[in-house]
């Protein structure tokens, strides 16, 4: 056989070899699909308020945990029952893996949501969920914290006064840094797929 054609096929035997190396090195990893806190990732604010049963819930308590924490309102007449529903069929879908997940959803109403309305009221959506309410001196400073913006807007509707208030679903990750962010009706499957990618590299 012609040395030439030895060392011609030779060469692109090794090319392919080396693409094939280089393919699977250089593979695109798993990508989150919501919204990522450039790293180092900020520490989530540790915050404290008292539960429905009179015990004190602390954020900083859940590390180990992914924390899918939610502001919001229970006579509020969309976003919050829409969101609350999608974190139910999260929780649903994530099945033996739901475990290692806890949603907490803090009032931005103090006015009309105590604890025990805010815990009765999550619970129609999970047993599992935490409901948080405190005064307006609690409030102010995690609201803050978690840069939530709230309108108190006059309504003639049966549910009283409107709060139009953030959205988004913050994820806390199991060291409690601040880890990604969910905007308003974010497919159910991507929050599901970002948690099970971020517990596999836990």
């Amino acid at each position: 056989m012609d040395k030439k054609l030895i060392w011609v096929g030779g060469g692109i035997l090794a090319l392919v070899v080396i693409a094939a190396v280089l393919s699977f090195v250089f593979a695109k990893q798993p990508s989150f699909r919501g919204t990522l806190y450039e790293e180092p990732f900020p520490v989530a604010v540790d915050f404290m308020l008292t539960k429905a049963d009179g015990t004190q819930f602390r954020l900083s308590d859940q590390r180990g945990k992914v924390v899918l924490l939610f502001f919001g309102y229970t006579s509020c007449p969309d976003v919050c029952p829409t969101t609350l529903a999608e974190m139910k069929m999260v929780l649903d879908k994530l099945g033996d893996t739901s475990k290692d997940v806890q949603v907490v959803f803090v009032s931005v109403d103090p006015d009309r949501d105590t604890s025990a309305r805010m815990q009765t009221y999550v619970e129609h959506f999970n047993s599992s969920f935490i409901g948080l309410s405190g005064s307006i001196q609690e409030l102010e400073p995690i609201w803050k914290d978690y840069s939530i913006t709230r309108e108190t807007v006059e309504s003639d509707s049966a549910f009283g006064v409107i709060i139009n208030h953030t959205a988004r679903v913050f994820l806390v990750d199991p060291q409690g840094n601040m880890h990604l962010t969910f905007a308003y009706q974010t497919p159910v499957e991507d929050i599901v797929h970002d948690i099970e990618l971020l517990l596999e590299q836990n």
